[in-house]
């Protein structure tokens, strides 16, 4: 009975979805654009980044909420563990006309814009009877540390504005120091707003300056003034009269680095604002939108559902825009979308995002890798403090590869499962590149270590009772049990990756492996796979069992999987779980060939996660803590891998069967792998 009344409930919702995707299709959604009016009583903001600087947007005229850097940590607030800091806000301007400074009481038609496919946030409004203003502003992709916002005013009457660049330290921040330098030369004046602090404890030198460009001839430009308020804060300003009709257009760009980045991040921030002021605002917006243009050509498509295209170019572009090809960065939870989780990598990283990048954009999904890699030394010395041989992935990670998770937490010493995790991750890796120099060089060291740990780690009890007790399950809200099913599950596929990696290599292989992998239980109860050795029918947090059929693949048998789905779909309830445990479901489903129940998962994965103005995802059914990039992840390997059907195999991306729901009419996936191949559905 109950089975039946889930069967209705799925029916029902399907159908739901289905209308709420045919009244869309004659809508015109936009599927690069999402626009807002937005309310700041219910605003949460949506991220512009390049990979290393991360802009979050505010709905007050001429302020973000946020920026933020790719690797800079210090130890300071919570849980004595480092965490991710803001950045100098240098973006943030005072915008007087006549003498009244603009704030969100004088100003109307208020309109916010972010265009995915550009990579840019613009924001509009009026100022009472006297102006129109429009600025947009991007973190350039083709540099990293840089950003640039671009105003434009059209004055309605004769008026004087007064634009101010404020530069203001984050409270966390000490010791801050400003600094106002002017560069003359015969061809171009430079003024360099500039600021430096001390990281809490001191650890790191936080940088950040900026400049602005005028499209005046040289000579004409407005004349700076320079001003002190305080120690934390300082400004740069000018005045321009404007006569009605007039247009009036000039840009900020500016660089934020620290020194986790640079060795000499104050002069380094000051050469890239003069390397960007010298190539001028045309040239910084071509340059960014040919990179991204690049980026784009490797996209998913859907046909027949707009809201869900929109839906899907959120995704990739969050993605694609909180990771850098060429780095040795990870990401978190939140990716540059703000502090959550205190900007730590898990294995949100390796399980979530990298295998959707990893299809997608490779060279992208090598940073993840390699930060990965760069911290194996530490992962080898937390294995050695914990009795393991090998390495040992801490659960939360920062910048120095140590376990960052705090003490009060379980999960720091006990889900064991991350260091399968990565080692996983590696593998796949080779699988998608076939780079054999790279397996030898940098894949083998972590999945040769990862091997090891799994070795040492099982309790050897005898044949088929190789057990793992005492961790921490992917639903974590088993704490401290034994024989964890994706615990135990990644375990043995991992000891039989890194068997087959030897062989690949022509390396002597450890014998042992594969005995420990043969050996490992995975556990019964009643016809379905047991979460672990206690479990009895409990609510679960995320998908765990659901996991060994994808991504591992232990389970490969339709009916157990359909089994397995059908008692643990059950099990999850409507709040407090994670956007990627329906994300599983989904994806199973569209492979086991049920599209329709698949696309139920896969909207209910997100659709109730959504927050205003811009569709951003929280973690969590109602939750306020976006953007879930995890959940991203996950969702687009429901795309990709459930209803495009791409599987990860050691020869390659293979495409198996799969069903779309009946509501679409295809699927295309552009540019996958090194080969950028075309895949399509219909």
């Amino acid at each position: 009975m109950k089975t039946r009344l889930l069967s209705f409930r799925i029916f029902l919702l399907t159908c739901l979805f289905f209308q709420m995707s045919t009244a869309q299709m004659s809508s015109g959604i936009n599927p690069w654009v999402i626009s807002a009016v937005p309310d700041p009583a219910n605003y949460y903001g949506v991220t512009v980044a390049n990979g290393m600087i991360g802009i979050v947007s505010s709905p007050q005229p001429f302020q973000v909420k946020d920026v933020v850097l790719a690797g800079a940590y210090d130890l300071y607030g919570r849980g004595r563990v480092s965490n991710f800091l803001k950045s100098f806000n240098l973006l943030n301007m005072h915008f007087n006309v006549d003498g009244a400074e603009t704030n969100a009481k004088n100003i109307s038609s208020l309109k916010q814009t972010l265009d995915m496919k550009r990579a840019s946030f613009t924001t509009s409004f009026n100022i009472r009877d006297k102006a129109s203003v429009t600025y947009t502003y991007y973190a350039l992709r083709q540099l990293p540390y840089t950003v640039l916002m671009d105003i434009t005013v059209v004055a309605k009457k004769e008026i004087e504005i007064e634009p101010a660049s404020v530069m203001e330290a984050p409270d966390a921040l000490r010791d801050v120091q400003n600094y106002y330098n002017e560069i003359d030369r015969p061809h171009v004046v430079i003024s360099l707003l500039t600021s430096t602090a001390r990281s809490p404890t001191g650890k790191l030198l936080m940088c950040a300056s900026n400049t602005f460009i005028f499209n005046e001839p040289h000579g004409q430009e407005p004349r700076l003034i320079h001003e002190m308020w305080d120690n934390n804060m300082h400004l740069l300003k000018f005045k321009r009269k404007l006569k009605a009709g007039e247009t009036y257009r000039f840009s900020i760009a500016g660089s934020s680095i620290t020194s986790a980045h640079d060795e000499d991040p104050l002069n380094e921030a000051e050469r890239l604002t003069i390397f960007a002021k010298l190539q001028g605002t045309e040239r910084l917006i071509e340059f960014h939108e040919k990179a991204w243009s690049e980026i784009w050509k490797t996209d998913i498509q859907v046909t027949g559902d707009e809201q869900t295209q929109q839906d899907i170019h959120s995704m990739l572009y969050h993605l694609y825009s909180f990771t850098r090809e060429g780095t040795s960065y990870s990401l978190s939870p939140m990716g540059l979308s703000g502090l959550g989780y205190n900007g730590h990598v898990f294995w949100d990283a390796d399980l979530w995002m990298f295998p959707a990048l990893l299809v997608l954009h490779p060279e992208m999904a090598k940073s993840m890798i390699e930060y990965r890699y760069e911290r194996l030394e530490a992962a080898k010395k937390n294995a050695f403090s914990h009795g393991y041989k090998g390495a040992m992935f801490p659960w939360e990670s920062a910048a120095s590869g140590v376990e960052e998770t705090p003490v009060w937490a379980l999960s720091g010493p006990f889900e064991h499962h991350i260091t399968a995790c990565v080692g996983l991750a590696a593998w796949n890796y080779y699988c998608v590149t076939q780079d054999k120099i790279w397996l030898r060089e940098k894949g083998w060291p972590i999945l040769s270590a990862t091997a090891d740990f799994w070795a040492s780690r099982v309790e050897r009890n005898g044949p088929g009772h190789y057990d793992i007790r005492n961790v921490v399950a992917a639903d974590e809200w088993a704490e401290n049990v034994d024989n964890n099913a994706f615990t135990n599950g990644a375990a043995k596929v991992l000891l039989q990756h890194a068997t087959e990696a030897a062989g690949i290599l022509g390396l002597k292989v450890d014998p042992d492996w594969m005995v420990v992998s043969e050996n490992i239980p995975v556990l019964q109860l009643d016809g379905v796979t047991r979460e672990h050795a206690s479990y009895n029918g409990e609510g679960i947090k995320q998908a765990d069992v659901n996991l060994l059929a994808y991504p591992l693949k232990l389970i490969t048998d339709p009916v157990q999987v359909k089994k397995d789905l059908a008692y643990y779909q059950s099990r999850v309830p409507n709040q407090g779980t994670p956007a990627m445990t329906q994300a599983v479901f989904a994806l199973l489903y569209a492979r086991l060939g049920q599209g329709d129940t698949a696309y139920h998962f896969f909207k209910d994965a997100y659709i109730p996660n959504l927050n205003p103005p811009f569709r951003v995802i929280a973690e969590t059914k109602g939750g306020t803590n976006p953007y879930f990039a995890t959940g991203a992840g996950g969702i687009l390997q429901a795309l990709l891998m459930g209803f495009g059907g791409l599987d990860i195999t050691s020869s390659g991306i293979v495409q198996i069967p799969s069903k779309l729901p009946s509501g679409w009419k295809k699927l295309t996936i552009t540019g996958v792998g090194l080969d950028k191949k075309n895949y399509s559905v219909q």
